[in-house]
């Protein structure tokens, strides 16, 4: 049993325990020390408010109306909850972004940890809408092209590029990457019946992208080539990253 004793200003105990349950004063003692019986005896009467009517008389005009009628001061509830307690549903009406991480900025050399092209470098352009991150090879030194990955699917390096001088084009966003749901549909179509015997569509890059990547690649490029260390850097971007016995990701500094 946990006793508790108040303190008063000055750090005096107003009613010391002497042995666990057992106080200095009584109980009668206490309440004239605590002046109990001052602030009960100087209590204001609670006043009672008056009582709103639950109807008003209002007078309607018209013979037939009646004259008069009885209106409710308060609305009904629109709703009542069923005996299970029924919870509304709201809807999001906003979009939240993706939480950047400090480590990425523009510019960034990051590592990729998934997908077809894992283990190799790319340079980080910028955050879009979806929360994903842009990034390039460029695809002329690593075969990387520009592509939407995940910030929990790469390690970001200290390495960083000066891109300020590059501007990222605004049809570089979500749209652009997702393909068109109608020219899916119609390669279904076309392969129904015999699936085995219809030859499987391929994707095949469109005159436009292939002009999106070369115009990013050159932009990229002209930046390496400007850089002080710039055959070191290329080397480093064209490498892919691989572990050796006795290295360890946790012990390393990217």
């Amino acid at each position: 049993m946990v006793t508790t004793v108040k303190m008063v200003k000055g750090g005096r105990h107003t009613n010391p325990v002497l042995t666990p349950g057992v106080h200095r004063f009584g109980r009668s003692t206490a309440y004239h020390k605590k002046g109990v019986w001052i602030k009960k005896k100087h209590q204001a009467k609670a006043t009672k408010a008056a009582k709103k009517p639950l109807t008003v008389e209002k007078q309607i005009g018209g013979e037939k109306n009646g004259k008069v009628r009885h209106v409710k001061t308060t609305k009904a509830k629109q709703y009542y909850p069923t005996a299970e307690g029924r919870k509304k549903t709201t809807k999001r009406t906003f979009e939240s972004k993706t939480k950047l991480r400090g480590s990425l900025k523009p510019g960034t050399i990051c590592i990729l940890l998934a997908g077809r092209h894992a283990g190799k470098r790319v340079v980080f352009l910028k955050q879009l809408q979806s929360g994903l991150l842009l990034v390039n090879g460029p695809f002329k030194i690593n075969g990387v092209p520009l592509r939407r990955v995940h910030q929990r699917y790469v390690i970001a390096t200290s390495t960083r590029l000066d891109v300020s001088s590059y501007v990222v084009p605004q049809e570089l966003n979500d749209d652009y990457f997702r393909r068109n749901k109608a020219t899916v549909r119609k390669e279904r179509q076309e392969q129904e019946g015999d699936i085995f015997a219809a030859p499987k569509a391929g994707y095949t890059v469109s005159d436009k992208r292939k002009t999106d990547q070369a115009n990013s690649d050159l932009a990229l490029i002209t930046i390496l080539k400007a850089a002080a260390e710039k055959k070191l850097l290329m080397k480093y971007l064209g490498s892919p990253f691989e572990l050796r016995s006795g290295q360890y990701p946790h012990r390393m500094k990217f």
